[in-house]
């Protein structure tokens, strides 16, 4: 009996090892699809703070949460499932539908530049004033929607590196990168948001050190948001046009990745020591010229179309123009 027991015990103990191995591997394989994702995710991060801005602070953080639970339902109710049919019955889809998800990024990375170059956003002061409970619906459920694009673009890709996994370990993968990035963008948001609040309070406190730190991140607040801004457009357009580079190449049209990677390699080559750092920022210079090329065909066509952004831009004060704000 004793012998049949240590043996249980045995069997139980190599099924524990087993189990904790998987789960080392399902999580060393979610970090490698989130960092494939990390394009995406910093656009992410980028965007969301523009949803808040000028708003009233006691609104900020509760507006962050819906979005965030917004994100989570996309990424678990609406994409997870959808992915992992795509993957098991029709693999060769997920191609095109990144393609289609890069297309995307190529165009709203464009139409930033077009707007910071040629028009101009609503002032954003008075927006406390002017945005009701209606309003703030409309611009979170905006929100979500532009969430929903980004996530699926998240998803697709973190699924792309996972394809291979059977079925169970690819759905825990997926769930674990959605839980991970969701938590990890909308907590930098919410720190992003908040630093000009802990920053008047750091100010308005009696040390004169702390005083002095308060000033500088309440100062320092418009230029780190430009800067997130900057960043989030160009990793749009370096993802966006990667994606569609690696995508056309796989569709049998090799020449355009073929001379981006081809400039990789000799700037790799020529720079010695320091050929892997700039061969892979050439690699990203090419792919977000390329991005910006596809987006700004993109931009021109929609904004030729009855439905375009340019009218959206017209009337300041509509719920849909407060939703893009």
């Amino acid at each position: 009996m004793s012998g049949g027991l240590f043996a249980l015990l045995d069997d139980v103990a190599a099924l524990a090892r087993l189990a904790a191995a998987s789960v080392d591997d399902i999580g060393a394989a979610a970090g490698r699809a989130s960092v494939k994702a990390a394009g995406v995710v910093v656009d992410d991060t980028a965007v969301t703070p523009q949803y808040v801005a000028g708003l009233a602070a006691e609104r900020e953080l509760p507006i962050i949460k819906r979005i965030a639970v917004g994100s989570i339902r996309n990424k678990l109710l609406i994409i997870l499932p959808v992915a992992l049919l795509l993957s098991q019955f029709a693999g060769w889809l997920l191609t095109p539908i990144l393609m289609l998800g890069g297309a995307y990024l190529c165009f709203e990375g464009a139409e930033k530049i077009i707007e910071k170059l040629f028009g101009s956003h609503a002032a954003t002061e008075d927006r406390a004033s002017r945005i009701g409970a209606e309003q703030e619906k409309v611009m979170v459920s905006g929100a979500i929607r532009t969430d929903l694009i980004l996530s699926a673009e998240i998803m697709v890709i973190a699924l792309n590196e996972v394809v291979d996994q059977p079925f169970v370990a690819r759905a825990l993968i997926l769930v674990v990168v959605a839980l991970g990035i969701t938590a990890l963008v909308y907590g930098v948001v919410a720190l992003i948001v908040k630093m000009d609040d802990v920053g008047l309070r750091l100010a308005e406190s009696g040390s004169g050190a702390l005083r002095r730190l308060g000033r500088g991140m309440v100062a320092a607040m418009p230029g780190l948001l430009a800067v997130i801004g900057a960043v989030g457009t160009v990793a749009m357009l370096w993802v966006g046009g990667h994606i569609l580079l690696v995508g056309v190449d796989d569709l049998g049209w090799h020449a355009p990745y073929a001379l981006v990677h081809h400039l990789e390699v000799e700037v790799a080559a020529a720079t010695g020591a320091l050929g892997g750092i700039l061969g892979w920022c050439t690699n990203t210079a090419g792919s977000a010229v390329a991005g910006l090329v596809v987006g700004t065909a993109v931009a021109g066509v929609v904004h030729f179309l009855p439905f375009g952004h340019v009218a959206g831009h017209d009337d300041e004060d509509s719920p849909a123009r407060a939703a893009d704000l």
